[in-house]
């Protein structure tokens, strides 16, 4: 590309992420706080924290967030800030959290670390860290979306001098451990429950550029788009990381970045967007109700599930008329049962009628066969096309 062609393309781009911007601002009042925790006094400095909070502070404001940066913040300096974004957040239509640094498992929950943390023992994280749950509290009044994102699951180097704690009361893990949003509230690891991210060689870490690459995507609603960023990140740590997201929204679409241009949905329809209504018949016919199940997930599709038991390999098998069977074999075995499904226009729910009583889901679908990405009460999975 020639000097004035390069110099055009930034132009179009700057004018794309402006438009974008101006579009997700008119959707309602946003605001984020952004955490980078690099110089820990007590355990060895993070390289990446810092620059990972400054580039995402950048695209948050790019997005139309009133965005608050703290860097190396001290516990009652992450405190004081996530009060005031409470206050912030209770009108506001969406509230974001990013925080980079060391984050832990202790005893069941889970804990953000400031840099003048010392945690001899474990009992000492009540009054020197601040837990998740207060953090997904803060957002939990927002009208359309609570987001927490956490490029926090490192290897932590207080484990080692806690050992001694924690041996009587629990194991110690590497990461955060396994949580369950309630509400709006979405929760984005950068590797799933009880491993550990990588922190890379470059400006930021993996996760973050990964992030960085997608976040401001315009047209892309907010779970897709963090399924860009787990296969992003998958392949640049050759499958050793794997991104997770907790939490389930309602079926309507949300996006960071703005809707899809008109062009965008005169083509492929954005597979969990609520369709559009379709025109009036130009006959007294009534048309006939559209089919409860999607033929393209009618079969049998399996995937396998890891645990600390070992690998399990759970079994659907999808009918026509929306009735379904189950059943799981291995370390992690579930209980066989039958129910009702219905899957239409990227969205499904499920509703247990034999063997599982009271079991409910749902969420959104997207197949490309031979594979189907499923999000749902268990996050997401990549279910294949049983041969069996």
């Amino acid at each position: 590309m020639n000097r004035r062609g390069f110099i055009l393309g930034l132009g179009a781009s700057a004018a794309l992420a402006g438009l974008a911007a101006a579009r997700a601002a008119a959707d309602g009042k946003r605001v984020a706080l952004v955490i980078g925790n690099s110089a820990y006094r007590n355990v060895p400095a993070l390289p990446n924290p810092a620059n990972d909070a400054g580039d995402v502070a950048a695209a948050f404001k790019r997005l139309g967030f009133a965005v608050t940066l703290i860097t190396d913040a001290s516990f009652d300096q992450m405190r004081r800030a996530l009060i005031a974004l409470g206050r912030d957040a209770a009108d506001a239509d969406m509230a974001a959290v990013f925080f980079a640094g060391h984050g832990m498992e202790i005893n069941g929950e889970n804990w953000l670390i400031p840099i003048d943390a010392e945690l001899q023992k474990d009992t000492d994280a009540a009054n020197e860290a601040v837990n998740l749950g207060s953090v997904m509290l803060q957002l939990s009044n927002t009208r359309s979306l609570g987001l927490v994102i956490l490029d926090a699951c490192r290897n932590n180097p207080f484990a080692a001098k806690m050992r001694r704690a924690l041996a009587l009361r629990a194991a110690d893990r590497g990461g955060l451990g396994h949580i369950e949003p309630v509400g709006n509230v979405l929760v984005a690891y950068a590797a799933r429950d009880g491993t550990t991210a990588l922190d890379g060689d470059g400006r930021n870490s993996p996760f973050t550029t990964a992030l960085l690459r997608n976040i401001e995507t315009p047209g892309v609603e907010v779970t897709f788009m963090f399924r860009n960023v787990r296969d992003d990140v998958m392949e640049a740590t050759a499958n050793e990381q794997q991104p997770f997201v907790y939490g389930s929204l309602s079926r309507r679409a949300i996006y960071l970045a703005g809707e899809p241009s008109a062009a965008d949905q005169a083509g492929t329809q954005q597979a969990n967007a609520a369709p559009a209504p379709a025109a009036a018949p130009a006959t007294a016919v009534p048309a006939p109700p559209p089919p409860a199940m999607d033929p393209t997930l009618v079969g049998t599709w399996e995937i396998m599930v890891p645990s600390d038991r070992g690998q399990s390999r759970w079994v659907w098998n999808i009918m026509g008329d929306g009735t379904y069977n189950f059943h799981a074999e291995g370390g992690r075995a579930v209980r066989p049962h039958e129910g009702r499904m219905t899957a239409m226009n990227g969205h499904w729910t499920l509703h247990a009628t034999r063997g599982l009583a009271g079991y409910t889901d749902g969420g959104s679908y997207e197949v490309h066969d031979p594979t189907a990405v499923i999000t749902g009460k268990l996050g997401t999975g990549y279910w294949k096309r049983s041969l069996q």
